[in-house]
């Protein structure tokens, strides 16, 4: 039986996918990489962009990519630490 990602971890993907891809990535391929639903990504990227952890940008032909911002990074920094804690105890 495949383990269901813990909702820490669908957010560390997505902002690793996001980072991974020079800190700009369209809504097609992020969804792609998160590997959800499209209804749970949504759900996923409202949460991201309301908290501020990613942000929209547009290119000149107004085309959306999402790109992370200062506390999108320090999360994925901490999400590190959180995971070394976490292995070192064999949890």
């Amino acid at each position: 039986m495949v383990k269901k990602r813990e909702r820490l971890e669908v957010i560390h993907d997505i902002l690793t996918a996001i980072k991974n891809n020079n800190n700009d990535l369209k809504p097609t391929r992020l969804l792609y990489s998160s590997n959800l639903s499209p209804q749970m990504f949504k759900d996923y990227v409202v949460e991201l962009l309301d908290k501020g952890f990613i942000e929209e940008i547009f290119n000149e032909k107004e085309k959306k990519s999402y790109a992370l911002t200062n506390k999108g990074f320090k999360f994925l920094e901490e999400y590190k630490v959180i995971i070394g804690f976490i292995e070192n105890f064999g949890l």
